[in-house]
């Protein structure tokens, strides 16, 4: 074969619908090896490049409609955009888009707002229990019905067969509906949900600031909708010894956006003040300043791995160890990994090198 299959993914491919392949914990290893793993640490890895020294607020590019057209998404270290700390950054206009011509970025943002709007549609039951509200099922059986359909909204109809195999990662995202808990294994289920929208070529290289800053940040935004409304339960949390009940992926991408900012230290995040001016533009502090709304106590103790962390000495250290922590207490956690699905785009089968 030539090498046109770079360029376009094969429109041939036959998807299936993604199954639990980890069962038990000398499964592990399987994991470890597979192409599924290599591809979404790539995925993270890449994504984490393209936002460094980048503010939420800063101007980027988004790929045309997801047609034949254009490269899929490759991991890539090469960073050809200006940096967001210069101040002669080019403007990007955004091309006008017929009716249903929206790109794909936008189509995945209507897509979650839909999922915000069915928030409001299922107000909170009232119920003996404080936590794990069980309206949470009602919104989750609705999202559960509709999901194939949503995703068909995201992708152009040359590819809907991979409709099926996609929407398994976005049902598996937002959550469980039998223990009404979320954790880092849902927020992975969304990232495996965007990498394969980038290996069908759907999303795109130009995309990947607007991948974490625009539709990351939005499904953010609705999954801490979520878990105040129905308050949901931590998902195998560790308690005060985890980085964060919820999240860790927006704490990584968070971390390499503020790498050598002008003033910010790790040190200013536990600064109410520097958080309180700063969040708009970095999701770090969104995420601290998400923490401090939900609990109350001294930072130090409801959030001692954070506290830690603002002791490093720089945001690329800060960084570097997040990616590894991510690594450790995440993706070689059973527990968590045990509910991860494989397919034809995230295989099992071992990276062939």
């Amino acid at each position: 074969p030539g090498t046109s299959e770079e360029v376009a993914p094969p429109l041939q491919q036959s998807f299936m619908i993604p199954k639990k392949e980890i069962n038990m914990v000398s499964d592990m290893a399987k994991w470890k090896r597979s192409q599924a793993y290599a591809d979404y640490m790539g995925f993270i890895l890449t994504l984490n490049e393209g936002v460094r020294g980048k503010k939420l607020t800063c101007e980027y590019k988004v790929s045309e409609v997801g047609e034949e057209f254009g490269s899929p998404f490759q991991v890539t270290n090469k960073r050809d955009d200006p940096d967001c700390w210069g101040s002669g950054r080019e403007h990007v206009s955004f091309p006008s888009h017929g009716g249903e011509q929206k790109p794909p970025i936008e189509k995945l943002v209507a897509l979650l707002n839909t999922l915000d709007r069915w928030i409001d549609e299922t107000p909170p039951v009232d119920q003996p229990s404080r936590f794990g509200n069980k309206a949470f099922r009602t919104w989750y059986a609705k999202l559960d019905q509709e999901a194939e359909k949503l995703v068909a909204t995201v992708i152009p109809k040359h590819l809907a067969d991979a409709a099926p195999e996609v929407a398994v990662y976005l049902k598996e995202s937002v959550g469980n509906s039998t223990r009404i808990d979320y954790g880092t294994g849902h927020e992975a289920a969304f990232a495996a949900f965007l990498c394969c929208l980038c290996k069908i070529g759907v999303l795109r290289v130009d995309d990947q600031i607007a991948i974490v800053f625009k539709v990351f940040n939005r499904y953010l935004e609705v999954m801490r909708k979520l878990q105040k409304t129905y308050r949901m339960e931590p998902a195998g949390s560790q308690g005060v010894w985890g980085l964060d009940d919820f999240q860790f992926l927006p704490f990584i991408w968070g971390s390499s956006q503020l790498i050598d900012h002008p003033n910010l230290e790790p040190r200013h995040f536990v600064d109410e003040k520097v958080v309180n001016e700063n969040h708009k533009d970095f999701m770090f502090l969104e995420c601290i300043l998400f923490i401090t709304e939900m609990k109350t106590g001294p930072f130090a103790e409801h959030s001692n791995q954070l506290w830690n962390i603002s002791a490093v000495p720089s945001w690329s250290k800060v960084n570097q160890g997040l990616i590894r922590m991510y690594k450790a207490e995440c993706l070689e956690k059973f527990p968590v990994i045990q509910h991860f699905k494989f397919g034809s785009l995230l295989p099992i089968q071992p990276v062939t090198s």
